[in-house]
């Protein structure tokens, strides 16, 4: 078996999960915590970049992560959250998994690309980039959004408990 169809059921298996966990994740109020820390226990990955073959043109890499931030926004559109009681929850997006197949399907024709031209550990090193300026971004996205929902629920929340103030 090619090192690109293991690479792609990889990632296609890491998709179905990341699909999963997100159906889970919807069951529990969200907190700006779990928002924020994905990208900083992601960052880690940067480590491969000690690697020498895995070095890529500094371009390549503005590239990649601008590629990501504009690849984010299927996700930015289709992360909602709601105010149940006291606790704010993201809404279950039925669009979540065509957008995270979309997604692969891109990054795999990309990937195959790209290939062509660069190694394989440079290819790597380009796509955790791009992975990252879209997980950043997303995420970035979504911590402003909560914080506004927090603020609206803080203040129906003095509202209900001091009249006077409306």
């Amino acid at each position: 078996m090619s090192v690109a169809v293991l690479s792609t059921i990889v990632v296609l298996f890491m998709a179905v999960m990341a699909f999963f966990i997100r159906m889970r994740a919807a069951k529990k109020p969200v907190s700006a915590k779990k928002i924020i820390l994905p990208p900083f226990f992601m960052s880690t990955g940067f480590m491969m970049f000690l690697y020498p073959p895995t070095h890529v043109p500094v371009t390549y890499a503005v590239a990649a992560f601008v590629c990501g931030m504009i690849l984010s926004y299927p996700l930015i559109a289709t992360s909602r959250f709601e105010v149940v009681g006291d606790h704010i929850y993201m809404k279950r997006s039925k669009a979540f998994l065509v957008i995270l197949l979309g997604l692969i399907a891109i990054r795999t024709t990309l990937k195959s690309y790209i290939g062509m031209y660069i190694n394989p550990m440079e290819t790597a090193g380009i796509f955790f980039i791009l992975a990252f300026g879209m997980i950043v971004t997303w995420r970035i996205a979504m911590y402003f959004t909560y914080i506004r929902f927090q603020r609206d629920l803080k203040n129906d929340y003095d509202l209900t408990m001091n009249p006077s103030r409306q």
